[in-house]
């Protein structure tokens, strides 16, 4: 699809955003990919670069865009062993352990779930990026479980969008500090940075929408084990939020509060021992983009949270 393509806005598609009259023009590009383009000084109206997706094309704009050849990968393909659920021509379902990287980043370049998939995948395309091929969602370094894995475009931009409207389930388990009154309820609270330390996020007035559901499955020795479902995707919201109502996620670094002070030293040593934030991807459900099968996929708690929520039960 590489090239100069030039579009002249109609009257029924003016005031739409520019993000997304390219989404309708532009078969086969994800919204992400269409944003990279913009970002990356592709996109021009009227001969002018475009400054963002959300500004508005008019009747009459002449909107070019520039699709550059695709990359090759640089990235080193690294066998590793996978967990895989799933797998058929589309998309990899796969249980994430804790402590693999997802994508390239600062320090990790070459030991990576990408590394690993494009071993795995020999045909697998550059699609969602050059350094992210076939990444539909992401889970953090430390947090397990279930994670999918598109195969082509067709696929990726299903996945991307069913992700975008809500319609993927996304079931998490954590254990946490103490026991939530009620035992269960609803988290409403906007997630955004951290106003004074930028790496973090944070419930702030000006966040964007975030919303969690959650329910007590077990408690014992101020630990309780809850199953989490967010209707929302913000950055760090299971552990934000649960930090917000003062029980953060055992073993998270970052939001971890002052609830543990109270726990034995017994159990404050097992938690020491587990070197994570306890959060796991349990259970995912989707329709598949090509067949349109409704598929679901569940990853039981592993062997490190079992350890630490037994040890708080006996």
């Amino acid at each position: 699809m590489e090239g100069t393509r030039s579009f002249v806005v109609t009257e029924k598609l003016s005031g739409t955003r520019l993000d997304r009259f390219l989404e309708t023009l532009l078969e086969g590009l994800s919204r992400s990919r269409i944003k990279a383009l913009i970002e990356e000084g592709r996109v021009k109206i009227q001969g002018e670069k475009a400054k963002k997706g959300g500004q508005r094309v008019r009747t009459g704009d002449v909107v070019e865009v520039t699709i550059p050849p695709p990359k090759t990968l640089e990235l080193v393909p690294v066998e590793m062993q996978l967990d895989i659920l799933y797998e058929d021509e589309h998309l990899l379902v796969l249980d994430k352990p804790a402590g693999l990287v997802v994508h390239p980043a600062p320090g990790h370049q070459n030991d990576t779930l990408v590394n690993a998939l494009l071993a795995h995948c020999k045909d697998l395309k550059g699609i969602g990026g050059a350094e992210r091929p076939g990444i539909v969602h992401r889970l953090d370094k430390d947090t397990s479980g279930v994670l999918v894995i598109a195969k082509d475009e067709e696929t990726h931009r299903g996945l991307v969008e069913q992700f975008k409207q809500r319609e993927v389930e996304k079931v998490y388990l954590a254990l946490i500090y103490g026991t939530p009154h009620p035992s269960k309820g609803t988290i409403r609270a906007p997630i955004g940075r951290h106003p004074i330390h930028r790496k973090k996020m944070a419930v702030v007035e000006k966040g964007r929408e975030a919303l969690t559901c959650y329910r007590v499955l077990a408690s014992g020795k101020g630990i309780s084990l809850v199953e989490v479902k967010i209707e929302t995707g913000r950055t760090h919201q299971i552990r934000v939020h649960m930090h917000h109502i003062g029980h953060p996620v055992v073993g998270d670094p970052v939001y971890k509060g002052k609830s543990f002070r109270h726990l034995s030293p017994s159990l404050k040593e097992t938690i020491k021992a587990l070197g994570r934030q306890a959060l796991h991807h349990h259970r995912m459900r989707f329709t598949h983009p090509v067949t349109g099968e409704e598929m679901t996929f569940v990853s039981p708690l592993p062997k490190d949270m079992l350890n630490v929520l037994g040890k708080a039960k006996s």
